[in-house]
């Protein structure tokens, strides 16, 4: 079997969802390929770009050797001005590539002037006409090589963001054209999304052969009529190109639970989709991480849960991983123990992201965050002082709030701009699954069947536009968060944040 990641998305780390299906596959003796066309065509692209005119993308392009290099040399991340320099410059030679083909190309997304990943008939659209795809001349070489020296009788592809739906649907259009007789299934969190949605209606019949929602691992092992009693396997990312993702050494991407243990919060999509809450057992967590760190050397641990259980940190503390590590968890009272967070910083633990959405304590309580300020404040005060950086995850405009509770989020996060590393703003997104959508009056958000969020008219009339308007002049030009704001590294965001110290 062919397990692919598609194009685009930020390639910074292998992905997560191929490597874990390898593992099931591989345990049960059934031969797989790992390929990560993300990573190999932004590549493939950056190798030969188009000739420049200005002088930005002469220089960019003549320096995208160097640049892509310094990425995965750790002395770059100790000069931010020269990261951000190759950043802009590696991103800008994917910029003019693919302006050649009206497509607005970046490190981290894929936006066609004509086509939306929204709208089914515009993704069949690309798969009827994938040679028009800026990927084309990569698939047709290298999936053409692959299929015809493996055979495989089946491609899997992990599709998680719109990001990537159109140039999926190109890669599966290349795939039938050429090769009809092979078995296509599409999995991954945007596919679950539209099957998880009550309404959905499959209009990729006749052309994808099997749509999987959530975990993958025992529909895939159906589908090949294997028989299997083990409920978990080990990831395997034997296969990828472990040394050519953009960072300062491998990064390990790990998931040691899926959904959330909380999930409570009113408007999360976890608990809009209904996706249970799993935890792999955390003797077998660090079984797990000890056998990969030993075949992979990473640098770094990328905890992929929606929120780290007290139970792993506290195993983390025990018994230290040995690599440097970081993820999402929520605000508990443990991190607001000072001595707490210090065994935490000694295991490893250089950087926790953290939602906390609104520093206004109505629009928490109306959110059933189950947080309170108070403990916020203590919290942030107390990993600052061990030495843990903090990502701190706002959002504006939910039901619940106004330009007051807004203002409040704004000194809120002013008063503890110290203790606060990093900041991602959001503007609200009701998912259409949401059971509170129901409770307000709603209208399309996008102009698209494929739709995973709905518009709602605000009850205080906070549309997203004021929303936007206050978040831009108002809460960004704050001096405080200002800086704050400025030491977030460009298009990498979190996934490069770890690598920076703010202490």
């Amino acid at each position: 079997m062919l397990l692919i990641h598609p194009p685009v998305a930020k390639t910074c780390e292998p992905p997560a969802g191929i490597a874990r299906l390898a593992g099931v596959l591989r345990a049960n003796d059934l031969p797989c390929t790992l390929l990560d066309t993300n990573l190999e065509a932004q590549l493939f692209l950056l190798s030969s770009p188009p000739t420049p005119k200005d002088t930005w993308s002469k220089r960019a392009c003549c320096n995208i050797s160097n640049n892509l290099a310094a990425l995965r040399s750790v002395d770059l991340y100790n000069n931010p001005d020269r990261y951000k320099r190759a950043v802009a410059d590696i991103n800008r030679v994917l910029e003019i590539s693919g302006r050649e083909h009206d497509v607005t190309l970046s490190i981290a997304n894929y936006q066609d002037s004509k086509l939306s990943p929204l709208k089914s008939a515009d993704l069949l659209y690309a798969a009827d006409h994938f040679e028009d795809n800026i990927f084309y001349p990569y698939f047709a070489e290298r999936l053409g090589h692959i299929l015809e020296t493996e055979q495989p009788a089946m491609v899997g592809i992990s599709l998680n963001y719109l990001s990537q739906a159109l140039c999926t649907f190109a890669l599966v259009g290349f795939l039938k054209m050429n090769y009809p007789g092979l078995n296509v299934v599409l999995g991954g969190g945007l596919v679950t999304s539209w099957l998880r949605n009550t309404s959905w209606k499959n209009p990729f019949s006749g052309l994808v052969d099997h749509m999987i929602a959530g975990p993958g691992e025992k529909p895939l092992l159906a589908l090949l009529k294997k028989k299997t009693q083990n409920a978990y396997y080990v990831p395997d990312y034997l296969g990828l190109p472990l040394s050519d993702y953009l960072a300062p050494g491998f990064i390990l991407p790990y998931s040691a639970s899926s959904g959330c243990y909380w999930n409570k919060c009113s408007f999360c999509p976890e608990k809009a989709e209904d996706n249970p809450y799993t935890q792999v057992p955390v003797d077998q967590v660090l079984n797990d991480i000890r056998r990969l760190s030993t075949e992979t050397k990473p640098a770094l641990l990328h905890l992929l849960d929606n929120a780290i259980s007290p139970a792993l940190m506290k195993a983390f503390e025990e018994n230290p991983p040995g690599i440097n590590w970081y993820g999402f968890a929520r605000f508990s009272s443990h991190f607001a123990d000072e001595e707490y967070c210090k065994a935490l910083r000694k295991s490893g633990c250089v950087m926790l992201k953290l939602g906390l959405e609104s520093g206004d304590q109505g629009v928490l309580d109306a959110m059933n965050k189950g947080i309170d300020l108070d403990l916020v404040s203590r919290v942030l005060k107390s990993l600052h002082k061990a030495g843990i950086t903090t990502y701190i995850y706002m959002l504006f405009g939910t039901p619940a709030e106004t330009i007051t509770e807004a203002r409040h989020t704004l000194n809120f996060v002013a008063e503890h701009d110290e203790a606060i590393g990093f900041l991602n703003l959001a503007i609200f997104n009701m998912p259409v699954c949401s059971d509170e959508a129901h409770s307000l009056a709603i209208s399309e958000f996008y102009d698209g069947d494929l739709s995973i969020y709905t518009d709602f008219r605000h009850p205080h009339g906070w549309n997203r536009k004021i929303v936007r308007r206050f978040v831009d002049q108002e809460f960004k030009r704050h001096p405080a968060i200002a800086t704050i704001l400025r030491r977030d590294p460009p298009l990498f965001t979190s996934n490069h944040a770890p690598f920076f110290s703010t202490h």
